[in-house]
């Protein structure tokens, strides 16, 4: 486990005691530790996170379909 010295304002404070309360958690650490999961779930770019390679290997095993020009990928999948 890392610690560290942190300074952080007001209302970063009143955010990481609402998460603490809400979670019901011991001390402030892992209220910053939830933050920062939820972060990277939404924030963080898709080709950072392991699921996504995951993702990107089954797509790149899958077999293409060939449809030729764009008016037979219309008739392809146009809806009757």
């Amino acid at each position: 486990m890392v610690q560290a010295i942190i300074n952080i304002n007001k209302k970063a404070n009143r955010i990481l005691n609402i998460v603490k309360a809400k979670y019901d958690l011991k001390n402030k650490s892992e209220a910053i530790n939830i933050v920062t999961e939820e972060y990277a779930e939404e924030i963080l770019e898709p080709q950072l996170r392991p699921e996504y390679i995951k993702k990107l290997g089954k797509i790149k095993k899958e077999k293409s379909v060939k449809v030729g020009s764009l008016g037979n990928l219309r008739k392809r999948y146009e809806m009757k």
